[in-house]
């Protein structure tokens, strides 16, 4: 007997994967339609790309999409390092990587709506390949350059292109997605969801290592970013700072020392100057074991950078340094404090500086004891 001859299957359902069970199925073996159908109402299209940070800041506008275009299937491009960024996320549909899936799935399909909020050439390329009854954002010309689709769009654009415009910017980054997107600021909040499983790996490992989370944990980000080297604080403070937080503190609060592999050399110098004041994680750790040890921290201290936005998005205070990068774009939703020098010259984006001192030299140990200080008393 051929049971699927009247076996139903539900290809408008959010869960709806077509090569295998959906999640559903697998776990309690319910067929279409079970009490989970959530039938989808159109396709929309997300190409954010570059970079890591910038993916995740972006994820901010989920939540107000579910609202204004409810029961859209969300797909999103995004290149293969982020994945990991947008992995469990309870508001999108399918994540393609930037490649060969990603250009099959253009030519294949058809959506509703297509949101490029880079103004990349590969993003913007992607776009326009795109078959969309709308398109928002950034597509490429028929004379190959990039152009914005609406007036928000331009705006954004001739920020990126006219420094002086940059820094006169006061609006945060997602203030102007939102304005591209004519979407609602209301709701906007970063979406970064760790498993049970991925937390307490977390902090099973803090434990392992001594710490007591049952305390102040001080998380230290000592990187700057590889693109913009000028973001990078000065070693020696990291140094100076963490020993004066010992001293104030003494053993009411633990400090964690967190890097990716560019930091793995420098975390070793400074482990070794405190002299077991700080206690090192590990700096080959992956972007979501780092998210779930940052979970466990009361404040972070960062430069703007994916660490700041992870803190962010785990909800979790944060001090922040600010130099050549805007601090106005930073949406901290009232979670932390901003640190930077007073100089006509910040916001300046320059990749080398000659002025001496410079921005990130002008901010002090003090400066950002007090901040952190401030921010643990908040918590």
């Amino acid at each position: 007997m051929d049971l699927s001859i009247n076996r139903t299957v539900a290809y408008d359902c959010k869960y709806y994967v077509g090569d295998r069970p959906c999640i559903w199925h697998k776990r309690n073996k319910v067929l279409c339609t079970c009490q989970h159908y959530d039938p989808l109402k159109g396709n929309l299209l997300i190409i954010k790309l570059d970079a890591m940070g910038d993916v995740l800041r972006t994820s901010c506008l989920l939540p107000v999409i579910s609202k204004v275009w409810p029961g859209m299937r969300v797909t999103w491009i995004t290149r293969a390092e982020s994945i990991q960024l947008l992995a469990n996320n309870p508001y999108i549909t399918e994540i393609l990587p930037y490649g060969t899936d990603a250009l099959v799935h253009l030519a294949a399909r058809t959506f509703d709506k297509v949101i490029n909020l880079d103004a990349g050439r590969i993003s913007a390329a992607l776009a326009s390949m795109a078959n969309a009854k709308e398109k928002i954002g950034y597509i490429v010309s028929d004379e190959g350059y990039v152009i914005g689709t609406n007036p928000a769009a331009e705006v954004w654009l001739k920020m990126g292109v006219f420094d002086d415009l940059k820094k006169a910017n006061q609006r945060t980054y997602q203030e102007i997605m939102c304005s591209i997107a004519g979407l609602p600021t209301d709701g906007i909040r970063y979406v970064f969801e760790l498993t049970e499983e991925e937390i307490n790996n977390g902090r099973d490992q803090l434990q392992k290592m001594g710490v007591d989370l049952e305390k102040n944990i001080i998380g230290i980000f000592t990187g700057g970013g590889g693109r913009w080297v000028q973001k990078q604080w000065i070693e020696e403070r990291f140094i100076d700072l963490i020993l004066n937080l010992k001293q104030e503190l003494g053993q009411s609060a633990v400090i964690l020392l967190i890097g990716g592999p560019q930091e793995k050399e420098q975390n070793q110098r400074i482990s070794s100057r405190v002299q077991g004041r700080a206690v090192d994680v590990g700096c080959d750790n992956t972007v979501r074991h780092v998210a779930s040890l940052i979970r466990s921290c009361t404040v972070l201290l960062s430069g703007d950078s994916l660490p700041m936005h992870v803190a962010l998005s785990m909800g979790r205070r944060v001090v922040v340094l600010f130099g050549p990068t805007s601090h106005s774009e930073i949406e901290l939703f009232g979670l932390g404090e901003k640190v930077f020098a007073d100089l006509d010259c910040l916001v300046c984006y320059k990749q080398v500086c000659d002025c001496k001192p410079n921005c990130m030299e002008l901010i002090t140990v003090d400066m950002v004891k007090q901040a952190i200080l401030r921010q643990l008393s908040l918590s």
